[in-house]
């Protein structure tokens, strides 16, 4: 039943993709979705690459005994210690998928691997250098958003651990690896384990790569059917304002690193509660970043997922809001 799902949704993106090429590709829209798709897609390529390299390696290098053994005894502390893990492993949304879906093949806690997920692409210094620069070198507010995305990370990591078993949360072949490096001896050479990094990295790759162009297909969609002017008409209410950009956020599928200077041009439109939650969501949740995450975690985990950040989101930037205003 699921290849046939996948079978006809790869036949329907080949139907879009021949009417946008034969019927509207003299069109402005179509010149405008033709820019904005490629954008994305080129944009987050090199950053999933990355990832899917840095997950072979943790494949081929790290014990799946040794991952384990250093893990905090208890879950929740495993959940604090990966949503903070970004700070020493930046890793961009584009990649961070790949990263996690091999650190729980080797036994990583789900609760944990849900904070890595949502955590690392905002809690690490390379956005909190961009937040700053982007807000006129404003620490404080790079400092806010990294302590909201951490805060945020370990509670969703927190209730996923509680609702989800791991074998419920995640697909069939995204689950522990009874094989992992366990067709690599202890005593093999560095060659071949960089071999065998390069061959499940590649692998990787290949898997989410369908759902990255997919993903990028809907976002170029999106954003050209859909004028940012309407979000910025809604400043005047703070609980409208906050869900228009984290709409916005959800829409855009921006890199986490350069979110803020998007976010910094409304300043004068919608308050600053609205401009944290797009600098916060869009990170933990976006179009390209739900499809990507398809080939990690079954649907009702994805739905759990999203329901959990966004709603977390919402009401952290009302509480954010209430408090700086």
């Amino acid at each position: 039943m699921a290849g046939k799902m996948f079978l006809l949704t790869h036949l329907a993106f080949l139907a879009a993709v021949a009417i946008l090429l034969t019927g509207y590709r003299h069109a402005p829209a179509a010149a405008t979705f033709g820019i904005t798709f490629v954008s994305i897609f080129f944009e987050a390529l090199p950053f999933m690459l990355l990832g899917a390299l840095l997950g072979g390696c943790i494949e081929a290098f790290v014990p799946r005994e040794a991952l384990v053994r250093r893990l905090p005894q208890k879950r929740w502390q495993s959940v604090f210690l990966a949503a903070a893990a970004g700070l020493v492993l930046p890793v961009c949304e584009c990649a961070i998928v790949p990263v996690v879906r091999r650190l729980l093949r080797k036994g990583l806690p789900l609760g944990a691997g849900v904070g890595f997920l949502l955590g690392a692409p905002i809690v690490n210094p390379l956005v909190a250098l961009s937040t700053a620069v982007a807000y006129g070198y404003n620490s404080t507010i790079a400092i806010h958003r990294l302590l909201l995305g951490y805060g945020i990370a370990v509670l969703v990591g927190l209730a996923m651990d509680r609702l989800f078993t791991k074998e419920a949360a995640l697909r069939p072949e995204a689950g522990v690896d009874t094989a992992g490096t366990h067709h690599l001896p202890p005593e093999t050479a560095f060659a071949p384990r960089l071999a065998w990094a390069l061959k499940h990295g590649a692998a990787d790759f290949l898997d989410m790569g369908r759902f990255l162009v997919f993903g990028a297909f809907i976002a170029g969609g999106l954003q050209t059917l859909v004028a940012r002017d309407v979000f910025a008409g809604l400043a005047g209410s703070q609980p409208l304002s906050v869900l228009a950009m984290m709409i916005l956020a959800v829409l855009l599928n921006l890199c986490s690193e350069a979110d803020a200077f998007v976010a910094a041009a409304f300043r004068t439109t919608v308050p600053m509660a609205a401009q944290m939650a797009f600098m916060v969501l869009g990170p933990m949740l976006d179009v390209k970043l739900v499809l990507m995450a398809t080939s990690v975690f079954r649907k009702p985990a994805i739905a759990a997922l999203a329901g959990l950040t966004s709603g977390m989101v919402f009401m952290a930037m009302m509480a954010y809001g209430w408090r700086s205003g």
